[in-house]
């Protein structure tokens, strides 16, 4: 399903909206994981809009495409995805992560609807989305399974054993993003534990690869149709992306993994975001087809 420039166009106001409605969301809560939560808006925002099936009417319809957000801790991010869908009241972000709210700093699928499946204990999303890929081959349906990892999770062995799992069993109706940002809590991925050579990694474990900007629609469009395209090998999309995209003065510092808003930076985080947006668009009328 190529990107073509009006559905790229339309992407981009999308995504806008829902940056500004997780700086909202971050403001609401008082603090957030605002860096993980940015970097990681332009996968939620094509795979919701582009490729999922789901019904808008019914988000536990059966046979729906999958989403498991394993860095759970962008739930910040995704609440706002889910609201937009029209699936959460709105007012339900002006709690977020306050006591007795629903929607908690980890979205937990007994609260939040659209949620596929609880995460927030990092390692867990990709074996939840290897016994998602057999379950659906077992029951006889077609459905995805969309998976998308932080990279700091990358760290954590369990990933790698579902990794060997999803590629000797050939689970290719799941489709692997990592949010390759760089950056976790303590520092730099490659300062605390190096990853790299990152995508070799993958390749090696039995993986087809598409190393992409991931803060780029044509291209995650592009290595999201591969992946459909070429049900032979699972794919993993590692998706080099900025932490903080869209807000210059926090883009690329880990320090912006979790934080506060204050009055003066929330309105420059809204400024930045307008000039990101029109760069963006800029973007999408040059390249676009």
């Amino acid at each position: 399903m190529p990107l073509t420039k009006q559905e790229w166009l339309s992407l981009e106001k999308k995504v806008y909206e829902l940056r500004k409605l997780t700086l909202d969301t971050v403001h609401w809560a008082g603090s957030g994981h605002i860096g993980g939560g940015m970097s990681v808006l332009d996968m939620l925002t094509i795979i919701y809009h582009k490729y999922a099936n789901i019904k808008l009417e019914d988000p536990e319809w059966a046979d729906r495409d999958r989403v498991i957000v394993s860095k759970g801790h962008a739930g910040i991010a995704y609440a706002p995805v889910l609201v937009d869908l029209g699936w959460n009241d709105k007012e339900q972000l002006k709690t977020f992560n306050h006591t007795n709210s629903k929607m908690g700093i980890h979205l937990d699928s007994n609260k939040v609807e659209g949620v596929d499946f609880s995460t927030g204990s990092l390692g867990h999303g990709l074996s939840m989305a290897a016994g998602s890929g057999l379950a659906a081959r077992v029951q006889g349906k077609n459905f995805k399974t969309f998976c998308i990892l932080g990279d700091g999770e990358c760290h954590e062995g369990s990933n790698w054993e579902a990794a060997m799992s999803i590629a000797h069993y050939n689970i290719s109706s799941v489709i692997s993003f990592v949010d390759r940002n760089g950056c976790m809590i303590d520092g730099k991925t490659e300062d605390i534990m190096k990853l790299e050579p990152f995508v070799d990694k993958w390749k090696a474990f039995g993986f087809e690869v598409k190393d992409i900007d991931g803060n780029n629609f044509k291209e995650l469009a592009e290595a999201i149709d591969y992946a459909y395209d070429h049900p032979e090998k699972p794919v993993m999309i590692v998706a080099n992306t900025k932490k903080a995209e869209g807000i210059g003065f926090m883009e690329g510092d880990y320090v912006w993994h979790y934080g506060a808003v204050d009055e003066n930076n929330f309105n420059k985080c809204h400024k930045a975001l307008d000039e990101h947006y029109k760069k963006r668009v800029a973007r999408a009328e040059k390249e676009g087809a």
